[in-house]
């Protein structure tokens, strides 16, 4: 089977809460990639004529510019961090620059969140893709690798959220 393969690079700045005695419980950035690979969900001959599973313009367009309107420079911060209520007093027109994810914005949570952010917009194209890997590169020798479906790794009561919906948003939070 054929597997179409895309790579985006974006900055982007986090926090970890969980561990408050961690590094990373200070705001800090990283230039990171996400790497995806989409599959057909049924495998199909090439036609002979165009030889394509679908046209590389067509497959990646929205993605390429979710992640660079959207994700590119997004702070990300987790659901219950107190920083979130600080950009709502002081910064509320900055709130729609947050990546809000359900618990810390490690590089594990934002694989899992922006795959099924990816596969929400492939099944609303209607291309017969489907997003079977993605990695997201922390780091040039830290990585994360998520295969299989999303929904069974995100954290149980997750809910609904913005990574289930074929639109823009990043968080959910009311302007």
């Amino acid at each position: 089977m054929f597997s179409l393969v895309f790579t985006r690079r974006y900055s982007m700045a986090h926090r970890l809460i969980a561990d408050s005695a961690g590094k990373c419980a200070i705001p800090h950035g990283h230039n990171e990639q996400v790497i995806a690979r989409l599959q057909s969900a049924a495998p199909q001959r090439l036609d002979g004529a165009a030889n394509m599973v679908v046209p590389f313009d067509r497959a990646k367009a929205r993605w390429h510019r979710f992640v660079d309107d959207q994700v590119d420079h997004a702070f990300q911060l987790g659901a219950r961090d107190p920083m979130i209520d600080w950009f709502r007093a002081h910064e509320p027109q900055r709130l729609g620059r947050l990546l809000v994810t359900p618990g810390d914005p490690t590089t594990e949570m934002l694989a899992a969140c922006l795959m099924a952010k990816l596969n929400a917009f492939l099944t609303a194209d209607g291309n017969g893709l489907r997003c079977v890997e993605l990695t997201v590169e922390e780091t040039p020798t830290n990585a994360v690798t998520l295969t299989g479906d999303p929904a069974e790794v995100l954290p149980e009561g997750a809910g609904a959220g913005w990574w289930q919906r074929a639109d823009d948003s990043i968080n959910d939070l009311a302007p």
